[in-house]
């Protein structure tokens, strides 16, 4: 099979390192990549976000599958491109992405399905906003309704920082993601990612994890794009794993597919369990990030024939064969990121971490520059290790960060210590 990944992020390398381990796999494209993805695979320009173009480069290079990474592709409707070119696609078409791209729209779903989830009310100016929150009181959630790229999301513990969270949106902190503010009631709990493959009609859950998405240690300090993460999800047990699905995800696949508008895809299901009883956060059209990190090494060549068999519509037919492992992911970061951060800094020592079934290192940002591997991101590296158990797991992700020779990155030493205390 000829492969195109469409990303450049930790994410799509991932993903291009699972489906290289599968023999199927005789020429494997990643566009744009990174510098690591370039180590493995080939890479492309492109405009991924341009339907017409990445068909056109998929037909004059005999590509069998299209594996779509990032959300702007979905929201662009590039899945619906490929499938009207007669090119099989991993990914939704836009309509049924819209459970990403929109959050007024997921509420919504989730209320003709009757999924559990926060309560909501959707305001379009600044204004009546302020008097929902003022009358509601805090904590509350603040959300840009569209997409922000992980961001957009504000827990105000006041309602003054609700209102100036607000103020932020309409004033276009997060352009045309803020047109439009989603306020949910504050959820308590623990929360968890559950990832589901759905080809329209058939469900087959492929894993979980939870991921650190605050920069400090102890989760504190500003929402990031995810500092660490590890599977499975020990919260997730057998139990609260069957209501999601039958209370959350069968329910609002189905509405979906009634309203003529079937999900094709990976579906990341964003939980808040509490007493055993989960209730949704988001969905996302994609795999998360650095979630993909840690399910990829785990599921190996199978997540090739998985998303092929989601593609194409044979999930009734597929099945996960999991070991009784567990894997962690240490996003190595620039020094100041989420805020402003500094490019072009050395990254050395990477030559002593080859990669194995046991150990990646997945690249984020990274790019070469006079040949030498430099940090071109705020999230730079996935530092990802398999084990036995999550304490083995982490010791070997850690011993791996200890080997990186990078005075301007820095990462938190504590993922993982919901699980482990």
């Amino acid at each position: 099979m000829n492969i195109l990944i469409l990303g450049g992020g930790g994410r799509e390398h991932a993903l291009a390192w699972a489906v290289l381990q599968n023999p199927k796999c005789d020429r494997l494209i990643v566009a744009p990549g990174n510098a690591g993805i370039a180590g493995i695979a080939e890479t492309a320009t492109l405009d991924i976000a341009d339907g017409g173009a990445v068909t056109e480069f998929a037909g004059e290079n005999a590509v069998d599958l299209v594996v779509i990474g990032p959300e702007a592709p979905l929201a662009a409707g590039v899945a619906d491109a490929c499938r009207a070119a007669g090119i099989a696609v991993f990914g939704p078409d836009r309509a049924a992405a819209m459970v990403e791209t929109s959050k007024s729209f997921t509420k919504e779903l989730c209320d003709a399905a009757h999924a559990p989830t926060a309560r909501y009310a959707r305001f379009e100016a600044a204004g009546p906003a302020k008097d929902h929150v003022r009358a509601r009181g805090a904590p509350i959630v603040v959300k840009a309704d569209g997409l922000a790229a992980g961001k957009g999301v504000v827990v105000a513990e006041s309602a003054a920082e609700a209102c100036a969270a607000i103020d932020d949106i309409f004033a276009g902190q997060f352009g045309a993601a803020g047109a439009a503010v989603v306020i949910e009631e504050m959820m308590t709990g623990e929360e968890a990612s559950f990832f589901v493959l759905v080809d329209g009609e058939e469900l087959l859950p492929i894993g979980t994890a939870q991921d650190h998405k605050r920069l400090g240690e102890g989760d504190t300090g500003p929402n990031t794009g995810g500092m660490g993460a590890y599977s499975p999800a020990p919260i997730m047990d057998a139990a609260v794993t069957e209501r999601a699905l039958e209370r959350i995800v069968r329910p609002c696949m189905a509405e979906l597919a009634r309203r003529g508008t079937p999900y094709s895809g990976v579906l990341y299901v964003g939980l808040m369990i509490e007493d055993g009883e989960p209730r949704l956060v988001e969905f996302n059209a994609r795999f998360g990030d650095p979630e993909c990190q840690c399910l990829m090494i785990r599921l190996g060549a199978q997540a090739l024939d998985l998303m092929q068999a989601c593609a194409e519509g044979r999930l009734a037919d597929a099945r996960v064969n999991w070991a009784d492992d567990h894997a962690m992911c240490v996003v190595m970061a620039a020094e100041g990121y989420p805020g402003a951060y500094r490019k072009g800094a050395e990254i050395r020592g990477l030559e002593r971490l080859v990669a194995s079934s046991g150990q990646v290192v997945f690249h984020a940002g990274t790019a070469f520059e006079n040949g030498a591997l430099v940090a071109a991101g705020g999230r730079v590296l996935g530092i990802t290790a398999r084990g036995d158990d999550l304490k083995q797991a982490r010791e070997r992700a850690y011993a791996m960060v200890d080997a990186v020779d990078w005075p301007g990155g820095v990462c938190r030493r504590d993922i993982g210590w919901r699980a482990l205390r």
